[in-house]
């Protein structure tokens, strides 16, 4: 596929309509449509569904609309950072999940940024599994991972603050009354967890073997929407500390595991790819800011 296809193959997904796209595009609607005509028959499959003034995207339309981006994405990042060698230049690509313990790696980028008005930066949230594949894919240069997962094929730095488990619920919750939060608390009652507690070894450790008696009612992935629901009172949610407003305007709090239980979070990127100027700028400043020795 040629990446100028893509980019017009892009631009009518966008404008839902060829001639409004050929116009974006300085090129004429025959060619264009010829363009995206061939493009169909290397592919095998209809792109498109044409309507008499608006068209929309098949299946394996959205499908290519989501890869092409992301190709075009990538071809117009290595081009940046090729022609920007005079000065420090480039994007930053950071992927992490939720967690009020990556401020070290925030407070990098400012100083980065502030430094180097050049530099730009883009974040990615998600839980390790939309992280990994987009490191993989060569989307993200640096993704941050919560807690224990086998990082064989990444290299790691280990930030120094870590996430503290806890349980969100509404103030007039009975169990807010409680400082802290036991295992047998949890029996019977309706709990909102993330997508992979559930196979996650340290609280099923942390259950003292009560796990398969807690009411899982169903899972999220980033907590701002769960704690929605946590606010209307169906249900109490494991989480972070300090992820959600638990201020005196607030109808929610927030009580910490005991025992107590924690997450790691750990920076990690590919072994396979040498990082850009920028990149490795960023990985030796954050190394200096958290004591970290450069190798």
């Amino acid at each position: 596929m040629d990446v100028r296809v893509l980019r017009y193959f892009i631009a009518i997904a966008q404008e839902q309509n060829i001639s409004r796209a050929a116009r974006l595009l300085h090129i004429s609607q025959p060619a264009l449509s010829r363009q995206i005509a061939d493009l169909e028959t290397n592919l095998g499959t209809q792109l498109f569904i044409r309507g008499k003034r608006q068209i929309q995207l098949t299946q394996d339309g959205y499908y290519l609309l989501e890869r092409a981006q992301e190709i075009v994405g990538l071809v117009d990042k290595t081009t940046y950072n090729l022609q920007k060698q005079d000065v420090v230049s480039g994007t930053l690509d950071i992927g992490a999940g939720e967690s009020i313990a990556i401020q070290c790696v925030m407070d990098t980028v400012h100083d980065i940024i502030h430094k180097y008005p050049e530099v730009h930066v883009n974040f990615t949230s998600g839980d390790y599994t939309i992280i990994e594949s987009a490191l993989d894919s060569g989307i993200l240069e640096f993704g941050i991972i919560m807690g224990h997962h086998e990082l064989g094929n990444y290299n790691t730095l280990e930030l120094p603050d870590k996430n503290r488990w806890g349980i969100l619920m509404r103030k007039d919750e009975q169990l807010s009354t409680q400082k802290f939060i036991q295992p047998s608390d949890l029996i019977g009652r309706p709990l909102l967890v993330s997508h992979q507690i559930k196979q996650h070894r340290d609280f099923k450790n942390w259950s003292q073997g009560l796990f398969d008696q807690f009411n899982f009612i169903g899972t999220y992935n980033l907590i701002f929407n769960a704690s929605l629901l946590v606010k209307t009172g169906a249900g109490i949610a494991l989480t972070y500390e300090n992820l959600v407003d638990i201020s005196a305007d607030s109808d929610l709090t927030f009580r910490p595991l005991s025992p107590e239980l924690t997450d790691p979070n750990t920076l990690i990127w590919s072994k396979k790819r040498t990082l850009p100027d920028v990149d490795q700028l960023f990985l030796k400043t954050l190394k200096e800011k958290i004591g970290e020795p450069s190798k």
